[in-house]
């Protein structure tokens, strides 16, 4: 089911000069922020891969971010990441540097990493652990909560949050289209610090079940950000405070009572788990919105050609006020780059007025199994700019509708 594109026609490829990649000013981002004197501020946050025309330059991009938010950590840097991986000199080298240079000035930093990616990424975590005050913890998730560390942020000074699609890895500063938030307001610091204590805990060995027992009354917290309202909720369910932390139940409320637009970018989509059950909290509620009239938009990447999630994509494509696209981003210059060259970024924007911004795709592991962290955001300036940010992928040249006939070939994705 298609619908008329509200933005103008957008390339994906070619304008912009090998290694050459667009940069908002750094006086201008565009944020959404509160008086000086609070220091409440909210900020979207882009990666935008090379030799693309994906930029967008009213948004900062992730590299200038991050280097900034660790060169002004005075006490701590908090990280906790699916993985580390560089390859020197890129915009990760910097970042990495960043942190030596804070350790080196006193800065306590943690790194929190999954344990099952060590084995292919160890060199970044490795140079990690060798600095003076610095600690790296591999935490197996799979022995306490049953999946991995997927969540992707970190925590500056226990005041200051950076949290999205965007893993700790050189590709997705250079190679990869990724969305994130930087937040600093006491909510969001009470609640990521406190959910890395307690995974920094049970990574040391600490019994998870004991560990979430000692917060089993901790109220979720919320901020209220430039009339926005912003709340933080988190993955799996078993490793949480209690019940109201989970993120799902809100994302399915947010999917019920979207009126007019549901629009959703995730790096892969499926209803269909692992032991080959129906999983439907998710479908289900998008599906119960094209009923009601609401327009459904799902944009994923075309990775999600693979046999096994080709077939669910295409069978939501016919349904009335459905329409599911795939983005194809261009090869770079200097050839494949593994594992890269993707649409990853993983939000919603419901009725132009509410954003759900998350690290988790939309499979039941994600959800019930893994660690996950999602921020919701009602009012405000984020979830209409978000919007412009999907119709210009939505748009752009290298999207396009699924067809629910089509014979699909899975893409070249590793090495």
């Amino acid at each position: 089911m298609s619908f008329t594109p509200l933005v103008l026609f957008v390339t994906c490829g070619g304008a912009l000069s090998a290694g050459v990649h667009a940069q908002a000013p750094a006086s201008a981002p565009a944020q959404v922020q509160a008086s000086p004197a609070t220091r409440v501020e909210l900020e979207l946050v882009e990666s935008a891969p090379l030799e693309t025309e994906l930029d967008n330059p009213d948004l900062r991009n992730t590299t200038e971010v991050w280097l900034e938010m660790v060169g002004r950590a005075r006490r701590s840097l908090d990280l906790a990441h699916f993985y580390a991986s560089d390859q020197a000199p890129s915009a990760l080298t910097g970042v990495i540097e960043a942190l030596e240079s804070a350790a080196a000035r006193g800065v306590k930093v943690r790194f929190l990493a999954e344990e099952k990616f060590y084995a292919t990424y160890p060199q970044t975590l490795d140079r990690l652990a060798r600095l003076p005050g610095a600690q790296v913890r591999r935490f197996d998730v799979a022995k306490s909560y049953g999946g991995v560390l997927h969540a992707k942020y970190f925590v500056v000074d226990g005041e200051e949050v950076f949290i999205g699609s965007q893993n700790f890895d050189w590709r997705s500063l250079e190679h990869i289209v990724e969305l994130g938030l930087r937040l600093r307001a006491p909510g969001a610091a009470a609640s990521f610090q406190t959910l890395f204590e307690a995974d920094w805990q049970v990574a040391g060995a600490a019994d998870a079940k004991a560990v979430f027992a000692g917060l089993a009354e901790l109220p979720a917290p919320g901020d209220s950000i430039d009339g926005a309202s912003v709340r933080y909720r988190f993955s799996p369910r078993s490793a949480l405070p209690n019940e109201a932390w989970w993120d799902l139940p809100l994302l399915v409320e947010w999917i019920d009572s979207a009126q007019r637009n549901v629009d959703v970018q995730l790096l892969t989509y499926k209803s269909i788990t692992r032991a080959k059950e129906y999983w439907d909290e998710l479908e289900s509620a998008l599906r119960r919105a094209a009923a009601r009239g609401a327009q459904v938009r799902l944009l994923v990447a075309d990775w999600g050609k693979r046999k096994g999630t080709i077939e669910g994509l295409q069978s939501l494509e016919p349904l009335a006020n459905f329409e599911v696209r795939m983005v194809t981003v261009p090869a770079h210059s200097s050839g494949h780059v593994p594992f890269a060259r993707v649409i990853h970024s993983k939000y919603m924007v419901v009725d132009g007025a509410r954003l759900w911004l998350g690290t988790s795709n939309w499979e039941r592991d994600y959800f019930e199994q893994s660690r996950n962290a999602s921020v919701f955001v009602e009012g405000g300036a984020a979830p209409a700019r978000t919007q412009r940010y999907f119709e210009r992928l939505w748009t752009a040249s290298c999207a396009y509708r699924v067809d629910p006939s089509a014979q699909y070939q899975a893409p070249r994705v590793g090495d």
